[in-house]
């Protein structure tokens, strides 16, 4: 993969099926060296905060990206390494654990809906409305917590409405000046065994492991299948899915960060032209603070 190329590489066209061991996990480092990943990122953003500064100056765009993925996949450092740079101002990142009892009481999409980036701004989910299709599948006891009408719950299509309604939701923000990313960190299951050993073996990392991720490995293949359904049936054009693969970290977020810069490049933003009259009040207020 070369790294110019991963915006078409990675993304689900709206219709494919997805069959996950048709896409890789690893492959070759993008940067030869830690040297070469840095200046590479640092490039990256660099000219994110310049895009950033763009959004926020014209006011007319939001952009939302999610970050989907299995436990230890790297969601947590992919948005810290990507975003580093940006202008905090400008951007609000969201973790959506377990629902409360308040958000139960509304439908799936309200905890998230109430999160949705305002104009100019950056929204980030860590997690997101996906899982009401992703654990909520595996674990379908999770619905029945959710108080929904008998009918409801039991109809056939039930799954089928809940992508319509993640879909429709999604072109209606679009149609309202919203960009959306998604992002599904693609790791291998032998990768997560590796970092759930180096985050008991390593003191400083024990806060980020629980016997809980270990129960949820033992569903590893219903996950697998409730994300090609998920990724097959809500990847759009004007709300794609990147699958990225996420065994490589620094590989990761590289990729990541290229699928932004190209997405933000590609939106047709410009700083606004100062009209006559306000350069003739600019020039009236500097002559007066230059006495």
């Amino acid at each position: 993969m070369k790294l110019k190329n991963c915006s078409q590489q990675c993304r689900v066209e709206e219709g494919t099926k997805v069959k996950l061991s048709d896409w890789p996990t690893h492959f070759e480092p993008l940067a030869g060296s830690k040297q070469e990943y840095q200046e590479k990122l640092d490039e990256h953003i660099d000219r994110l905060r310049e895009l950033q500064d763009l959004l926020y100056a014209y006011q007319r765009y939001a952009v939302l990206l999610i970050f989907q993925g299995m436990d230890a996949a790297g969601k947590d450092g992919a948005i810290k390494h990507v975003m580093s740079g940006i202008n905090p101002q400008g951007c609000h990142v969201f973790s959506f654990k377990q629902p409360s009892a308040e958000e139960r009481a509304h439908d799936f999409l309200w905890r998230t809906t109430c999160r949705l980036p305002t104009r100019g701004q950056i929204g980030i989910f860590n997690r997101s409305y996906y899982e009401e299709v992703l654990v909520a599948r595996v674990h379908p006891t999770i619905i029945e917590g959710q108080q929904l009408p008998t009918e409801i719950q039991n109809a056939k299509d039930f799954w089928a409405q809940r992508y319509e309604s993640i879909v429709d939701m999604e072109k209606h923000l679009q149609r309202n000046g919203t960009l959306i990313l998604k992002f599904f960190l693609h790791l291998s299951k032998e990768e997560q065994r590796q970092r759930f050993l180096a985050r008991i073996d390593d003191a400083d990392k024990n806060w980020k492991f629980s016997q809980a991720d270990v129960e949820e490995r033992k569903y590893w293949k219903d996950y697998q299948h409730a994300y090609e359904t998920c990724l097959s049936k809500t990847s759009a054009l004007v709300a794609p899915w990147y699958v990225v693969p996420a065994d490589h970290k620094k590989n990761a977020h590289l990729i990541i960060s290229q699928i932004i810069l190209d997405a933000l490049k590609a939106l047709p933003m410009k700083y606004q032209t100062t009209s006559k009259s306000r350069q003739a009040e600019l020039r009236l207020i500097r002559k007066s603070l230059a006495k």
